[in-house]
Order: C-alpha cells, then sequence, then structure tokens
C-alpha cells in the first residue's frame, strides 16, 4: 500500500499565483509521482471562519474544484473530495477536543496573527495585555478550534505525509501529538503524519516584497485567471529597487528576488525548467524592463488554462459527490476503530 497523503485549500475566493506556487502546483507534481495515494478536498469547513455568503461559498466550492481540474489534479489519481460532506469528521473533531487544553490552542501563532491582523503594526507592538483579551473574548471560536479540525482532517484518513508550508509546522505538530495522546490513552490507532516541506518559497506581494502575496492587496496579487493584458500591468508596476542588477539577495533586493523566484518556479509550464541562478545569468547587464516583460510572457503562457472554458457545474458537483463517498468510507471505518477504542461500541450480549 501507497503512504496516505492528504491536504486541502479553503474556498475564500480566487486562488492567485502564491496559492498555486505554494500548494496546487507542488499537489499535482505528488500526484504524478506515484509515490502517494493522494487525498485532496475542499476545506469549506475552515471557510467558515471568514463568515462567507451562503451564495458566494457555494460559487467558491465550484470555482475551487474547476482550479483543481484545471491545474492537473485527476480523480482518478486522486479522491477530490468536499470536507463538509464526511460525516465522520465532526465525531473525531470532539474526541480530539478532549484532549487538548484551551490554552495550547490560545497560544498558537497562526491564531494570534488572525486575531491581531486588523491591526497596524504599530497597534500590535503596544496592545497591553488587557486589550489582546478582550479581541480575543469576542473572537469567531471557529479560529481557535481551526488546528482541531485540521488534525481530524489528516488522521481520520490515516494521513502519513501532508504537504505544508512552515506556516503550517505548528498545526501539523499538533496533529501529531493529538494522535500520540490518543494512542497513549487508547491504544495504537493513529499513526504521526510527517510534514513534506513546499518546494516554493513564499510568495510575496508584487507591490510590497516585505508581505505574502493576499487577494486582499489585489493590486500586488496575481490572480490564476487575470487576464493578459492584468498579468502584465501587475509586473511591470512590481516593485524592485534603486539599481539594476538581477541579482538574488532576499535580505538587500526583497522585490527583485521575489520575481526571480516567481520566474524558476513558473518557467517550466511554458518551457524548459531554470533555475535562479541560470536567470541570473541569463539576464547579467540587462535591465528590470527586459526581465519583467519576460517574466509577464511566462506568467501569461503558464496561466493560460486558468483562462479557459471551466468543467460544468453538474460535472464539478458529481466528482466531488464522487469523491466525497470514497473519502467518507474511509472516515467511517476509522471512525468505527476509535468508538470501538473509546468504549461507544458496547460488546455484544449472549
Amino acid at each position: 500500500m501507497k503512504p496516505v497523503l492528504i491536504s486541502g485549500i479553503q474556498p475564500t475566493g480566487r486562488l492567485h499565483l502564491g496559492n498555486y506556487l505554494g500548494a496546487l502546483k507542488n499537489f499535482v507534481e505528488l500526484q504524478n509521482s506515484g509515490k502517494y495515494q493522494c487525498y485532496f478536498f475542499i476545506a469549506d469547513l475552515h471557510a467558515l471562519t471568514e463568515n462567507p455568503e451562503a451564495k458566494d461559498l457555494r460559487a467558491n466550492i465550484l470555482n475551487l474544484a474547476a482550479d483543481f481540474i484545471t491545474a492537473g489534479l485527476d480523480p482518478k489519481k486522486s479522491v477530490i473530495f468536499q470536507q463538509s460532506q464526511i460525516q465522520s469528521l465532526q465525531e473525531l473533531k470532539w474526541v480530539f477536543s478532549t484532549l487538548i487544553p484551551p490554552g495550547e490552542l490560545l497560544r498558537m501563532t497562526a491564531f494570534k496573527e488572525k486575531v491581531l491582523q486588523a491591526l497596524k503594526p504599530e497597534e500590535r507592538e503596544k496592545i497591553t495585555k488587557e486589550q489582546y483579551d478582550e479581541i480575543v473574548a469576542n473572537t469567531n471560536y471557529g479560529l481557535v478550534e481551526y488546528p482541531v479540525l485540521m488534525a481530524a482532517d489528516i488522521l481520520i484518513y490515516n494521513g502519513q505525509f501532508v504537504p505544508v508550508g512552515h506556516d503550517q509546522l505548528q498545526h501539523l505538530e499538533l496533529a501529531r501529538t493529538l494522535a500520540r495522546k490518543f494512542n497513549k490513552k487508547f491504544g495504537k490507532t493513529f499513526v504521526e503524519p510527517q510534514a513534506l516541506l513546499t518546494k516554493t518559497p513564499r510568495v510575496m506581494s508584487l507591490n510590497d516584497p516585505t508581505k505574502k502575496m493576499s487577494k486582499s492587496q489585489p493590486e500586488g496579487c496575481l490572480f490564476l485567471n487575470d487576464s493578459p493584458k492584468d498579468i502584465e500591468i501587475k509586473i511591470k508596476r512590481a516593485v524592485t529597487d534603486s539599481d539594476s542588477e538581477i541579482k538574488y539577495d532576499p535580505e538587500n533586493k526583497a522585490g527583485i528576488s521575489n520575481l526571480l523566484e516567481i520566474y524558476s518556479a513558473l518557467s517550466d509550464l511554458s518551457g524548459p525548467k531554470k533555475s535562479i541562478t541560470e536567470l541570473e545569468k541569463q539576464y547579467q547587464g540587462k535591465g528590470y524592463g527586459q526581465f519583467k516583460a519576460d517574466l509577464a510572457d511566462v506568467a501569461i503562457k503558464a496561466l493560460a488554462p486558468f483562462r479557459g472554458l471551466k468543467t460544468s457545474d453538474l460535472k464539478l458537483k458529481n466528482l466531488l459527490s464522487t469523491g466525497s463517498k470514497k473519502a467518507g468510507k474511509i472516515a467511517s471505518a476509522k471512525m468505527k476503530e476509535v468508538k470501538k477504542k473509546i468504549g461507544f461500541i458496547l460488546p455484544a450480549t449472549q
């Protein structure tokens, strides 16, 4: 049996280049490696922490499913499904929630960042404990239990490998901790999942290379379905620095370093793969204008499939329904094992 690999993406709007290079492109490569039994899901339960309107969430679920297929995820090679359709998931999340103190969840780095994201950097630095506690007291509770649900997402399918970025390592460690706690108390049931760190570094904003690319700053964000003209304009306006040397130096030349990473990551989708070192040599003595023009051309070609025709809604619904049934069977079997270990399933009487 191949080891199980699992990951998901939230349906919270249009996907951008950071989502693609940081997750989706890597999913396809892992699927096509033939090394894993792959499960990829649309994390619509997690998306509720963003308080979406029902009509928007429905549209986002179908659009994300279309992006999965367009990127190259294949339902014949991977189980592609909708998180909310797995009934056993909520049962396992509850079981895990009894094994973890709330203080540990409230100390999560990702939780703190999410709670304070509405504040300016200078406001964060000056915030008092009383002010922070008040913000936490009025925070969406889904943000608190997010990592418990993530642990259930992984462990209910016997997940052994999880492709993640550095910002998710703490959450994955919690999943490992919960697996150990359950196994110690009730007997060996779960494997401790391992991280598969994504190859591509974080994709930074085109107009502020000190921050991650985000849909909240659309002018610095390349969306997968941006028009060729929009791609050209955004890359042309991308922040670089005062000189014109095309050199990879994230500390001193964050802007051009970010563009070099994007160029290298996209190059194999429109031609032969080019390393950052190769790109530095190729553009030695050339200015930013030529580099940006070529990068725009590469990006336009690489993202062309996402501007094409989408799969029909009916086909997408059927695809998710079929995948959810497959995933549901695995989850149900694991939950039955969990219930037996816990004591929920009473022995048969004579």
